[in-house]
């Protein structure tokens, strides 16, 4: 018997015999590889999660016009009103208006085809006109808030009515991020004003989804810093120790007490913090990108300097592995007079930078997996104000998307003749929202957090994908 049992045991064994054996092992495995994950990720939540379905775009580069650019200036030519210009405009109005305009003011630029696409772009903007192959623009969001503070929260947050988590905390709290040691949302020279840090804000998502600032709108990006990040007075030895006897202590009050998000939050900004001395003073300091790369972006010239150097961090940190990064050019585009020297004057400080961002990700490959995202909290009248200015307009006004799965060269939607209101392919805040996190791999109506008794999203319980402005609209049957 013993020898019997010898040969059985070194008896090789089929496959099917090696299965119903080892099944509960593999179980087993499966088992502890969830738990490792689960603990991975209770250690560090910033650590990258797999999407909802295969993902277009990687990252995200929102560049802000803070103000509202005009869109029948910039993107979306109206005939009608150049043709009527200085007529009284007869058809409706809204019910609500944020104050009273005149007569229709055709667009003092000129409008003009570019690109195997043939999108037609202002003369304000020659250098991107040049870019529209790579683009989706989208002549037809609108918005319901007519006023700064309550539209940028709209736009940044998907509400105007309350806090609530910003667009690039949702993508960090769905996504992580790539880079432990850099933060998973920045915002470059952001806005004080109209809403303030409450368009950064994580709410009341874990705090580690919160956007860091470096500088604001009222510092040059040439001295615009992260706050608080070097320590002259304790070694990185020190520090460790320091945050070491730190965590001790959180972590026995967190025994007593429990789960305690704020607390938790907080210990995870120390950490990161920490870690960040190394990485991130290396990405701020932009002395080693070629000459070309730095007139590319119009860095050390007039009148683009700071905003090139805004954009060329941006590519940076998105290089760099930050999964969310937001560039804003405020406060400018609010020309309620002198439109057409305000507009100039705005389009000549981001054109040229804005170009050199997208030939930049595409010369490197990162565009392809990278969405840019273009556009203001709303836009502007087709009817004059101060003579020649423009009122606000949330009704009809454009966007534009380049990159990470957008689908290149197209125009989507379209506002009414002279442009006041979005009539065809209507796609509301809530719809940008739910498209660009569908590019992101995610699924609006999945991405949720529990909160006060009910669950939260970004697109609250409306939203749907624009079909038409992805690449590939398949991807809409993995939802």
């Amino acid at each position: 018997m013993k020898n019997h049992a010898c040969h059985r045991f070194q008896r090789a064994l089929s496959r099917r015999e090696l299965l119903q054996t080892s099944a509960s092992g593999f179980g087993m495995l499966a088992l502890a590889g969830l738990l490792a994950d689960e603990a991975k990720a209770a250690e560090n939540p910033l650590a990258p999660k797999k999407p909802h379905f295969p993902a277009k775009a990687k990252r995200v580069i929102f560049l802000f016009m803070h103000g509202g650019p005009s869109q029948v200036d910039t993107f979306d030519p109206k005939p009608l009103l150049t043709r009527d210009s200085g007529k009284p405009y007869s058809g409706q109005r809204p019910r609500v208006v944020f104050a009273q305009t005149g007569n229709l003011l055709g667009s003092p630029w000129k409008f003009n085809h570019y690109g195997k696409c043939g999108t037609e772009v202002s003369d304000l903007f020659p250098n991107v006109a040049q870019c529209v192959d790579e683009m989706c623009v989208i002549r037809s969001l609108h918005g319901s808030n007519p006023a700064h503070g309550g539209a940028l929260l709209k736009v940044h947050t998907g509400t105007d009515v309350g806090i609530r988590p910003s667009m690039g905390s949702w993508a960090v709290y769905g996504l992580g991020t790539e880079n432990q040691n850099l933060p998973g949302y920045v915002t470059i020279c952001p806005t004080l004003g109209h809403g303030g840090v409450q368009n950064w804000s994580s709410a009341f998502l874990p705090a580690w989804t919160q956007g860091t600032p470096i500088g604001n709108a009222s510092v040059k990006a040439k001295e615009a810093k992260l706050a608080h990040l070097g320590n002259a007075d304790a070694s990185a030895a020190l520090q460790r120790l320091q945050l070491d006897n730190l965590h001790a202590l959180d972590s026995e009050q967190l025994s007593h007490w429990g789960v305690d998000p704020v607390l938790e939050g907080r210990i995870q900004s120390f950490e990161l913090a920490f870690r960040m001395q190394v990485e991130a003073p290396k990405l701020m300091d932009i002395s080693g990108e070629t000459q070309a790369t730095l007139d590319m972006y119009g860095i050390d010239k007039d009148p683009t300097d700071n905003f090139g150097r805004q954009c060329l961090l941006a590519r940076r940190f998105c290089e760099a592995g930050v999964r969310f990064v937001q560039v804003t050019h405020s406060y400018k585009w609010d020309q309620h007079g002198d439109l057409k020297n305000g507009h100039t004057r705005n389009a000549a400080e981001v054109d040229k930078p804005i170009a050199g961002l997208l030939k930049d990700l595409k010369q490197r490959g990162l565009l392809e997996d990278t969405l840019v995202l273009w556009g203001g909290e709303f836009g502007r009248t087709p009817t004059a104000q101060g003579g020649d200015g423009r009122d606000h307009n949330p009704h009809g006004f454009t966007m534009w998307m380049a990159g990470g799965g957008v689908n290149p060269g197209t125009t989507y939607g379209s506002t009414d003749d002279y442009g006041w209101f979005a009539e065809g392919d209507k796609c509301h805040i809530h719809d940008l929202h739910a498209t660009m996190l569908h590019l992101l791999g995610i699924d609006h109506t999945k991405l949720t957090y529990r909160y006060a008794g009910r669950d939260y999203r970004l697109t609250d319980v409306e939203g749907v994908v624009a079909a038409k402005v992805l690449k590939d609209p398949s991807s809409l049957k993995l939802v």
